[in-house]
């Protein structure tokens, strides 16, 4: 099977998040479509597209959900985010090494972690480090939908959710590194919604069983 790849292309300056999925920075970003859905899921497979960029200091993001169902109900940092309705970016920056799960629920609360052992056992995963809260402080997320959508909305509706993360962060895990021209990173981009009324899990690049922490199963990046 052909491996999903996506070109990051760069950004020469920083820019304020504010969600505008058609605007002067995104508006002819190439985009990438989360639509392999597990069969486990509901029949909801909302319309979800992500985008990226290279900036000078980290790396930009933009989500773009055409959605249905809609619930969050948690709003702290490290809170069971993907039990919202919830976008995800995973990104491994270095060979063999171990990768990044960054969660968003729609209304902007962040679950993160450095995984290098993804076996799960009763009190986890196997090797993990959760990202701190100073770390926390240094990636900025814009969110469109409110901190708590409770009742769920039934409408179709559009949100978005759009992030920075800067190298610094990776670099506390993985060791200083900058991506360069040619540079390729494993990845994966996700969309779920486990406690919504319509469940569902979907991926960009095809996960084999219904679990995200799937390294094997990454797409590909391309600087």
């Amino acid at each position: 099977m052909p491996v999903n790849e996506y070109t990051v292309l760069p950004v020469t300056k920083q820019f304020p998040l504010n969600g505008d999925w058609d605007g002067t920075v995104w508006g002819d970003v190439p985009f990438v479509e989360i639509a392999r859905f597990r069969p486990e899921s509901s029949a909801h497979r909302p319309v979800t597209r992500v985008k990226l960029l290279n900036g000078p200091n980290g790396i930009y993001g933009i989500f773009q959900v055409k959605d249905r169902y809609i619930r969050c109900i948690r709003s702290r940092f490290q809170d069971e985010v993907y039990k919202d309705s919830c976008v995800e970016f995973f990104v491994q920056p270095k060979p063999g090494s171990g990768y990044f799960n960054f969660e968003f629920n729609c209304g902007g609360a962040l679950l993160a972690s450095y995984i290098t052992d993804p076996e799960k056992t009763k009190k986890g995963f196997k090797d993990f480090i959760r990202l701190t809260s100073e770390e926390r402080k240094q990636i900025l997320i814009y969110h469109s939908m409110p901190e708590i959508v409770e009742p769920e909305i039934t409408d179709s509706m559009i949100w978005h959710i759009e992030f920075f993360i800067p190298y610094s962060v990776f670099e506390s895990h993985t060791g200083s590194f900058r991506p360069q021209k040619g540079d390729t990173w494993r990845a994966n981009f996700f969309k779920c919604g486990d406690e919504t009324s319509h469940p569902h899990w979907g991926a960009w690049s095809p996960v084999e069983t219904l679990n995200f922490h799937l390294p094997r199963c990454f797409g590909v990046l391309k600087f």
